[in-house]
């Protein structure tokens, strides 16, 4: 048995152990409550969790292995789910005091996949009002005055403080990369499709796309796998036989980079071409430089739709900042949002193109660290065209800014070629990550 504290414990290390009898499911769920005790009140990672109830889970787990019943490929693995994803009979109140007692009669159709594999919820993590940018109560692991990014901020601060050793978030425009990048934990959100949204409260159907947080790309790659449709991906991110073809895109929002977010980069980049990769500096084509005017047009025009009759019905418990996007979105005709659509799909193609030439693109995450206020979650400006397209994107923590929080790289694949992605994303944390991925 590893001698690491059990809250250190990587996924597949905790699977590995848990199915082989070398470790219990109580001992390491019993572990990772006693670290929650004791940093829960400084970090404030989750919306609901209930120690017993996940106790009593663990237990189940390891009788069934007791009994001889095959073990699922995450068998007694506790997870952080994002409170926007339907958990049955547990609260899922959307970041929002007008769910504050919601109880799903069913849960989402990832979760459902999650326990089919063995893993069971071990709680809901916090989540910006309905995914959106009003914050929730969470603190950045490494400096609780700055945020931990959003919206998934419950899920990333979780992983990043050894609460849970992955968690699950959603995405509609940078809300696994950012948070990702600002807690300094590997980000993952697959192609657009992947996993199932059913269960998942909706924000902008065109966009919205769940993603995982975990300690290393082979970690992340394993919990998506189990969550999407069998077959979709193969949960593993096997070693390259030779080192990759990247394309460094700055982008059409370098600019809005920090300085030294922009060297960071521009350094990292520069060892990989050291380290082998065949490394070529590209820009989009010039259209995607209308790509974030778009993927607004969706998210705002979508928006409006989704929550017509919430807004109708609830406008004073809606935050200022939602009331005012679905108000934009209301003035985004049929027309137009139709037109937006159809761009996105031009852009995708366009994409799809692109990335012929590489097997990924490298690209800033974020414009520098977590900014140290608690009134916002941080721009996922950086994340916008790649969640736009649908494309895969996954992000790695490969040094420190000047205040001594987290900065990362993000590589970007093609549409529906996750494993290659994966492949290239571990030999780039291979080359490049940070080695230390737990605060405290």
């Amino acid at each position: 048995m590893d001698a690491k504290p059990h809250f250190r414990m990587g996924l597949r290390d905790a699977v590995a152990a848990l199915r082989g009898g070398r470790l219990r499911s109580e001992d390491l769920t019993r572990a990772l409550l006693e670290r929650i005790a004791a940093h829960e009140g400084r970090v404030q990672a989750f919306q609901w969790i209930d120690p017993p109830r996940a106790m009593a889970l663990a237990r189940a787990a390891d009788e069934r292995l007791r009994q001889g019943q095959p073990p699922g490929v995450l068998h007694g693995i506790p997870v952080g789910i994002k409170d926007i994803i339907a958990t049955q009979g547990i609260p899922t109140t959307m970041g929002s005091p007008i769910f504050e007692n919601h109880l799903p009669s069913a849960s989402a159709a990832l979760v459902e996949r999650l326990e089919r594999a063995g893993a069971f919820v071990m709680g809901k993590t916090v989540t910006n009002e309905f995914a959106y940018y009003t914050p929730g109560k969470t603190r950045n692991p490494w400096n609780p005055a700055h945020t931990p990014g959003g919206s998934s901020s419950g899920s990333a601060a979780a992983v990043a403080m050894g609460f849970v050793p992955a968690a699950v978030g959603t995405q509609t425009n940078g809300s696994v990369i950012r948070p990702a990048a600002f807690c300094g934990v590997v980000g993952y959100k697959p192609t657009a499709g992947l996993i199932s949204v059913a269960g998942v409260h909706p924000f902008s159907p065109s966009l919205d796309q769940p993603g995982v947080f975990a300690r290393s790309v082979a970690d992340a790659a394993l919990l998506a796998a189990a969550l999407a449709e069998r077959g979709a991906t193969s949960g593993d991110a096997p070693p390259m036989a030779h080192p990759p073809r990247l394309t460094v895109v700055r982008s059409p929002v370098w600019h809005k980079a920090d300085r030294y977010a922009q060297e960071h980069f521009l350094e990292v980049t520069g060892r990989l071409r050291t380290a082998g990769a065949e490394v070529e500096e590209r820009e989009l084509p010039s259209a995607f430089d209308e790509a974030h005017a778009v993927q607004r047009t969706i998210m705002c025009g979508e928006g409006a739709r989704v929550f017509a009759e919430l807004q109708r019905r609830d406008r004073g418990r809606l935050s200022p900042r939602l009331n005012a996007l679905l108000d934009e979105g209301l003035n985004i005709g049929d027309a137009d949002l139709a037109r937006a659509l159809e761009r996105q799909r031009r852009f995708a193609e366009d994409l799809d193109t692109f990335l012929g030439a590489c097997d990924a693109i490298v690209t800033p995450p974020t414009p520098g660290e977590a900014p140290a206020d608690l009134t916002q979650t941080g721009d996922p400006v950086f994340c916008t065209i790649w969640s736009l397209c649908g494309v895969p994107a996954v992000s790695i923590p490969t040094g420190r800014g000047p205040s001594g929080l987290p900065l990362g790289l993000q590589v970007v694949g093609a549409r529906s070629n996750d494993d290659r992605l994966l492949s290239v994303a571990r030999w780039c944390d291979e080359q490049v990550g940070s080695a230390q991925r737990i605060a405290g």
